[in-house]
């Protein structure tokens, strides 16, 4: 019946309306005010979860997996996406000054934010996805050296079989003083990245790595990773500065093991 439903209102509501409705449906059944969605504004008596269950995840792969409390119901942001933007307000200046920022891979609410803002000069970019503005392999940026003041590239080197390389063309292309965002699933019980080329298959990198397109798990020498392409990397616990990322009660979701990767152009 829920189906007949929902397949009935798939005909009846046209399709530029739905995003809405799905809104105003979230903030109406979910509305409460122990959390707070600090993209879309949302109050929230809870999120909703989200991940996948494979059990290479269960080795504290931190924003990989089933996390319980992930998702807005509204807008659809994630908590590690919400984690970024709070980075962005509280420890950056990207919204107050002039910046040239490419955003690889844009996570919706985030980018509907960035583009907003006249102080931006915004560019997004991907390999495949037909809703950015440029398509880009980041392993051969197609811009000349110190392009951009600030990258933000999320989740996205876990993909990308010589990661050493995009690493170095982020470098390359970032202005002197620029600096990147470079958040990737990370395991907190390896020491060592994890990565095994002769898998090949969604089934095998899915039992592997957690998921059918990625090709790694990065652990406790990620940061290492990052220094060897030039970069000069902060490692940023929301936690200790709790009081802008949602405070003990932890209002805006976030995972408490995430960090923020802010990795800086030195020179």
């Amino acid at each position: 019946m829920k189906e007949a439903i929902k397949a009935f209102l798939k005909i009846l509501i046209p399709v530029k309306l739905r995003p809405r409705l799905r809104a105003i449906y979230g903030r109406v059944c979910y509305f409460g005010f122990k959390y707070k969605c600090p993209l879309c504004h949302s109050h929230l008596r809870t999120f909703r979860p989200f991940g996948l269950e494979f059990s290479v995840l269960k080795k504290k792969i931190v924003g990989g997996g089933y996390r319980a409390n992930a998702l807005c119901p509204v807008c659809g942001s994630f908590d590690r996406e919400r984690l970024v933007y709070l980075y962005l307000l509280n420890k950056t200046d990207i919204f107050e000054k002039p910046k040239k920022l490419l955003h690889v891979a844009p996570e919706v609410r985030l980018a509907d934010i960035l583009r907003s803002k006249v102080n931006i000069d915004y560019l997004t970019a991907d390999i495949s996805s037909k809703n950015v503005m440029v398509e880009m392999d980041i392993t051969d940026i197609r811009f000349p050296n110190n392009s951009f003041d600030a990258i933000i590239c999320n989740h996205v080197l876990e993909h990308i079989i010589d990661d050493g390389k995009a690493m170095s063309e982020l470098y390359r292309t970032l202005k002197p003083g620029g600096w990147a965002i470079l958040q990737v699933p990370l395991s907190l019980t390896l020491k060592n990245t994890y990565e095994d080329f002769s898998i090949t298959t969604i089934r095998g990198r899915e039992e592997a790595f957690g998921q059918g397109d990625h090709v790694r798990i990065y652990a406790e020498d990620y940061q290492g990773r990052l220094a060897q392409a030039g970069f000069k990397v902060n490692v940023f616990k929301w936690a200790t500065e709790a009081e802008n990322f949602g405070g003990r009660r932890n209002v805006f979701g976030l995972n408490q093991e995430e960090c923020v990767y802010f990795a800086i152009k030195h020179r």
